[in-house]
């Protein structure tokens, strides 16, 4: 039986009897596939339209949208506005000046059925590759691979989201469900506050029932992401007495700030590191006499000598956690260690704004079900559970806990991100199209009968 756990909403009921029905549906036809009138029509439509998809690809890579890029970012999202306009969506764009970023394309669809499904399709514009990064345009490798800065990671998936909703539209199958689609333009370099930042992501999920993400997630077919890891960043500063080397270990001295910092990081390493599904990982380290970082570019400077006892070091990682219970027993337990300083050290250790877990629950494992049918019924393979440890943080994680239910990993399959060797796969381009338009078809045509 499925539960949901606040029945006092409406749009919730919807969905329980909606997923519920549909495994039952689906469940009669699990050894065949299928596919309705509708279905086979929006196979053609897609297939159809498959040049325009990759040509709207290729403009988009093209156009550099480095996070720190604002001009970048927001002439990708006016490609995206006109696209999603096209459609007969209201677009429009949301000004990200109050947290030092470009800011997100929202569009919505709304469908005059007072009970239609709504549903939360995430993107983003940005990418990781900077205004003069030498890693610039689109290249097609062969008939079935593409390299170009963001081309998976995630032009590739905000082209499946406008793609799906482009066949559904032409054939006339929007009119039952409600669609918003969110285009963030800082999921690769997140503005501050998260609060403002990740504000038009969590209204959408409070209106949706549904969360849709098209990050490309493990860069596996045959898995989709039903949970995601939390993320947070820390910084760990420690202090020590300086004086020349003889004088190390003395009980007037001390062990200074490196001896500190490493006897620290052990203490994490040794307590934490077989907890399951938990990482924890300094990225960063600066130790002397005098430390300077510039986090804003992510460098550090520092002076020292070998003779001198090391004063001051500071250093910057980050914790990945399957839940907040589990993030918050891992901070308590290394705040604990930070705590029990070597003699005549300090350390003070600093946890940031972060990205909340996506948790993986039962009603995200029937979505994925669902999704799953489709792939079947279409002839493709089954898709099951990623691992989460097989993919970063990503912004459908601020909708996760707002939504009924929640699935990521949709987009462009490929290898390689945030690096000058990501290739796209496009043999899963049409594949992850057709798939996207089945589901929502099916989600809004189930929610509509249980009416």
């Amino acid at each position: 039986m499925l539960r949901i756990i606040d029945l006092s909403l409406p749009s919730l009921l919807v969905v329980a009897t909606l997923i519920l029905s549909s495994n039952l549906s689906y469940a009669k036809n699990s050894s065949v596939n299928k596919l309705d009138l509708h279905e086979e029509r929006i196979v053609q439509q897609v297939n159809a339209s498959l040049p325009l998809a990759l040509q709207e690809i290729e403009q988009a890579v093209n156009i550099n949208s480095g996070s720190m890029n604002l001009a970048g970012v927001k002439r990708v999202g006016q490609l995206a506005e006109q696209q999603l306009s096209a459609l007969g969506f209201d677009v429009q764009w949301l000004d990200g000046s109050a947290f030092n970023r470009a800011g997100h394309i929202v569009a919505t669809h709304k469908s005059q059925q007072p009970n239609a499904i709504k549903i939360l399709m995430i993107g983003h514009l940005d990418t990781v590759f900077a205004q003069h990064d030498d890693f610039q345009r689109f290249k097609r490798i062969s008939q079935t691979e593409a390299s170009g800065p963001g081309v998976a990671d995630m032009k590739g998936g905000n082209t499946i989201i406008i793609s799906a909703l482009r066949a559904l539209k032409t054939l006339k199958l929007l009119d039952n469900v409600s669609i918003q689609v969110i285009l963030t333009g800082d999921e690769e370099s997140s503005g501050r506050p998260l609060s403002l930042s990740k504000k038009a992501i969590v209204d959408g999920a409070i209106w949706a029932d549904i969360a849709l993400g098209f990050e490309n997630g493990d860069n596996n077919i045959a898995t989709a992401m039903a949970a995601r890891r939390g993320y947070v960043g820390w910084t760990l500063n420690v202090s020590g007495k300086a004086a020349h080397s003889s004088q190390i270990f003395s009980p007037q001295v001390g062990y200074g700030a490196i001896y500190e910092s490493a006897r620290i990081l052990e203490a994490f390493r040794r307590q934490l590191a077989d907890e399951k599904g938990l990482t924890f990982n300094p990225g960063l380290i600066v130790g002397g006499t005098k430390v300077d970082i510039d986090g804003a570019k992510s460098m550090g400077t520092t002076f020292g000598k070998s003779n001198v006892i090391a004063q001051q070091v500071t250093v910057k990682g980050d914790l990945r956690a399957l839940s907040s219970t589990q993030a918050l027993r891992a901070q308590k337990i290394m705040q604990a260690v930070v705590a029990d300083n070597l003699n005549q050290t300090t350390a003070e250790l600093v946890f940031a704004e972060g990205y909340p877990p996506m948790a993986l629950t039962s009603n995200n494992k029937r979505l994925l079900s669902l999704y799953s049918q489709v792939s079947q019924d279409l002839g493709y393979n089954v898709v099951g559970i990623a691992n989460p440890r097989n993919a970063g943080a990503a912004d459908i994680s601020f909708a996760a806990n707002h939504v009924a239910m929640s699935l990521d990993g949709l987009g462009l399959m490929g290898s390689g991100a945030h690096t000058k060797n990501e290739v796209a796969d496009l043999t899963s381009l049409h594949k992850n199209i057709e798939k996207t338009a089945i589901l929502i078809y099916r989600l809004a045509d189930n929610a509509i009968a249980v009416h």
